[in-house]
């Protein structure tokens, strides 16, 4: 792992995506709501996902700096787009919600985490 994140664009870019989904979530957006409704999300837990959004674009801006916060956050990323493909896949939502947004992401994520943080 590098010591500072190499290239840092990437890692900026993530966390501007993760403050957009934030703002989507605060009062989500109709096709927000439609995700978590297909993955059976409680609808009792969806204020929790613009604070968990935040902290994590927080934690990536924090990690062009603090380089082992952003890969740690890269991390956390990764495993929260893991549950999110795992509960589409339970719910047999096998549509543009599990193919476009939470495979996307975690494929952004992850390309992320290798080229800013393990490989640059």
């Amino acid at each position: 792992m590098s010591t500072l994140p190499d290239p840092a664009w990437p890692v900026v870019v993530l966390a501007l995506i993760q403050v957009a989904d934030g703002v989507l979530c605060v009062k989500p957006a109709r096709f927000v709501a439609a995700c978590l409704e297909a993955v059976r999300f409680p609808r009792r837990w969806w204020r929790l996902l613009p604070p968990l959004k935040f902290a994590a674009a927080a934690g990536l801006i924090a990690g062009v700096w603090v380089p082992l916060l952003g890969a740690l956050t890269c991390v956390a990323l990764v495993a929260y787009f893991v549950v999110a493909i795992t509960m589409h896949i339970a719910a047999r939502d096998f549509g543009r919600y599990l193919f476009v947004n939470a495979t996307g992401m975690l494929t952004l994520t992850v390309a992320t985490t290798m080229y800013s943080f393990v490989l640059g």
